[in-house]
């Protein structure tokens, strides 16, 4: 049962906004353990690059996790914290085995990219609802995506 909140945004508005923002912390939370795990695992002669790199990204994340779920949280509903809810909800395959470190960049790309476009998808409902701290949220976590999207793909380049 939500407890009763009252901030004027209607009941099943702040309920959809809630369940695209769960979908937001899945795959937010399912990109940083891939990160996390390719910092621990990379291997090859741009290790030191990768690995502070990949370092930087995954504290990032997990401070981002923790803004989604609170936002989660404000709107009135319990935010999903399992692995096993995480794995319905996000839009990001898990990674079998440990990739060469080109792969790595390349995947990761991707993660940051499906980040991108499940906030992107939730813009319609937010502004509709007239929330401008999800809206706020949204957009700075697609610039900061698309920012290291950005300096991700730069590494794949001849």
């Amino acid at each position: 049962m939500v407890s009763q909140v009252s901030i004027g945004i209607e009941d099943t508005k702040r309920q959809e906004i809630a369940e695209g923002l769960s979908r937001l912390l899945a795959d937010t939370y399912t990109l940083y353990l891939k990160t996390h795990n390719f910092h621990w695992n990379v291997t090859g002669p741009m290790f030191q690059t990768l690995h502070l790199m990949f370092e930087t990204q995954y504290t990032e994340l997990a401070l981002a996790v923790d803004l989604i779920a609170e936002r989660i949280r404000a709107l009135g509903y319990p935010a999903p914290g399992t692995y096993s809810e995480y794995a319905k909800l996000s839009s990001i395959a898990e990674t079998p085995g440990v990739p060469k470190a080109h792969d790595m960049i390349k995947l990761l790309v991707e993660g940051q990219e499906a980040v991108v476009r499940t906030a992107r998808s939730l813009f319609p409902l937010v502004d509709e609802a007239n929330d401008e701290p999800t809206a706020d949220l949204l957009t700075q976590r697609m610039q900061v995506h698309e920012k290291t999207a950005w300096m991700l793909r730069s590494l794949l380049e001849a």
